[in-house]
């Protein structure tokens, strides 16, 4: 698999952040919150719809790309709230799986989709 280096993405967001100006609104309230409506936006394009339906719905180019362009919009938020609060992102995902397969060890929820104090 290849790794995912998101610098020039950084940098590119942190440019056109700085050009406008907007630093200033970026608060990790207002880009949490921006996170969650982009995130709602993304939800929007699935909503009432089942696998076949969804399936049927992105193999259409235009809506894959607009789906495209909610994901872009939310990771843009989380890679400004990151960089703003300097949280590694790599680091602090491992750190995250490696709880998870703590809490969800494969000997008791494999195949299973119960919450790790139900298991």
């Amino acid at each position: 698999m290849n790794n995912i280096d998101l610098t020039q993405a950084v940098e590119a967001l942190i440019k056109f952040r700085s050009e406008r100006d907007w630093s200033k609104f970026h608060t990790p309230k207002n880009l949490s919150m921006s996170i969650a409506i982009e995130a709602s936006e993304l939800m929007e394009h699935f909503q009432w719809k089942n696998e076949d339906e969804v399936n049927q719905y992105l193999s259409i180019p235009e809506n894959l790309e607009k789906v495209k362009e909610e994901i872009a919009d939310i990771l843009s938020y989380l890679l400004l709230l990151s960089t703003d609060l300097k949280i590694d992102l790599n680091r602090t995902l491992l750190d995250k799986i490696q709880k998870n397969s703590e809490k969800y060890p494969v000997s008791k929820c494999k195949g299973k989709s119960a919450k790790y104090n139900e298991l």
